[in-house]
């Protein structure tokens, strides 16, 4: 009786184990199994960063170690380690770990990577965390890389990654008259997407170059869906340095377009907000220089605002891309007349926020007039997805 009793036991432990194990999200650099055959007698490239971990090792490490000819690494901003801060520049230089060399993504024409860079390998390997918002800059890097390799006839292969802002789709499709750096695609804002639907996307509706298309593989998550609410494991970039961060990032990112500043050179960047000339503050903070963040916005002075840390992620959930915290600021600002800079159009994608607020329009009036872009958008990129979405 008593090892039946053990036997039942150790097979409900098993089972809880299992199914555990399933309920965990796999993503694509985890299925060796999946992608190690597609490697084989290649020169490979590999397009990611301090994210690109498989469990304790980084892919990189792990293909060197399988002896598969690794030829480069491209390296998106912040550089390969993670490290610089936003916009810096990035130069050419090896992984220290391994010898392999990083090419720069901009030595050719068009910001990518010139001829001579893509002709040194066959398959680009691409594995890299993204935050599914239209002004982070790593899938613009990615679409950059799919031209070249469309170009250069060269194979991609994505090793997906889950999006933690995978959830919900909002904001307006950037018009593309507002095209740039931190926003290259029409999409909305929050996208909602993996960067391997994105990229499916990006050649299903024949938004590359000429409409080229990019020979693509897509190594889907398992156990994943849009509804996971998924933590990153690593933060993806020095400002975002946990999911609070990740979270707000929608929302308060749009102060990049402003006199504003968002915490950068704080503890908290992204999590906080405020000016020297804001009113009717109770929270203050004084931006300083630290790594990620070596001259902020405001550094040295003494800002008055508000700290939006003390949210529960449920009701950042719920808020959505909430533009209510930019509203506020630009009430109590002392000189309203200089709050937007030219950037925000840049970041919003659209020309009519701006008006809207200046004329004193709630966050919810201004939410309604992107509705029909969120719509039209689900529709659009239903085909490309990878994942269920409820």
């Amino acid at each position: 009786m008593k090892r039946f009793l053990l036997l039942a036991l150790l097979l409900c432990s098993i089972s809880g184990f299992c199914r555990t194990q399933q309920m965990r999200v796999i993503p694509g650099d985890e299925q060796i199994e999946e992608y190690f055959p597609l490697l084989k007698e290649k020169r490979i490239a590999v397009f990611s960063n301090h994210t690109g971990m498989v469990g304790d090792r980084h892919l990189l490490d792990i293909l060197v170690d399988n002896r598969f000819d690794v030829v480069a690494i491209f390296s998106p901003e912040h550089g390969f380690r993670g490290s610089a801060d936003a916009g810096e520049h990035v130069s050419n230089s090896a992984d220290p770990k391994t010898g392999v060399p990083i090419l720069s993504l901009y030595d050719g024409k068009e910001r990518k990577p010139s001829r001579a860079s893509m002709q040194k390998f066959d398959l680009l390997v691409v594995d890299i965390q993204d935050v599914g918002l239209r002004f982070y800059t790593y899938y613009i890097t990615m679409c950059r890389l799919m031209d070249a390799c469309a170009e250069h006839g060269k194979r991609m292969l994505i090793l997906d990654r889950p999006n933690p802002n995978g959830h919900y789709v909002d904001g307006p499709i950037l018009d593309m008259k507002y095209r740039s750096g931190v926003g290259g695609l029409p999409i909305p804002v929050v996208h909602g997407m993996t960067l391997g639907e994105l990229a499916r996307m990006v050649n299903g509706e024949g938004w590359l170059p000429g409409a080229r298309k990019c020979d693509l593989t897509v190594i889907p998550c398992k156990n994943y869906t849009h509804q996971t609410r998924y933590r990153l494991p690593i933060p993806p970039s020095p400002n975002l340095p946990d999911m609070k961060s990740v979270y707000l990032y929608p929302s308060t990112c749009l102060f990049e377009g402003t006199q504003v500043s968002l915490g950068r050179g704080t503890a908290r960047p992204f999590q906080v907000y405020g000016h020297p000339d804001m009113t009717g503050c109770s929270y203050s903070f004084t931006p300083r220089s630290l790594p990620g963040a070596k001259n902020p916005p405001l550094l040295g002075k003494l800002c008055h605002g508000v700290d939006l840390g003390g949210m529960s992620d449920e009701e950042i959930w719920k808020r959505g891309l909430d533009l209510s915290y930019l509203i506020d600021a630009y009430r109590k600002m002392k000189s309203k007349e200089r709050f937007f800079t030219s950037y925000f159009e840049l970041l919003i994608g659209r020309d009519y926020v701006r008006k809207m607020i200046k004329a004193g329009k709630s966050a919810e009036e201004i939410k309604a007039m992107w509705s029909e872009d969120v719509a039209k958008f689900k529709v659009q990129r239903k085909p490309y997805l990878l994942y269920d979405e409820n």
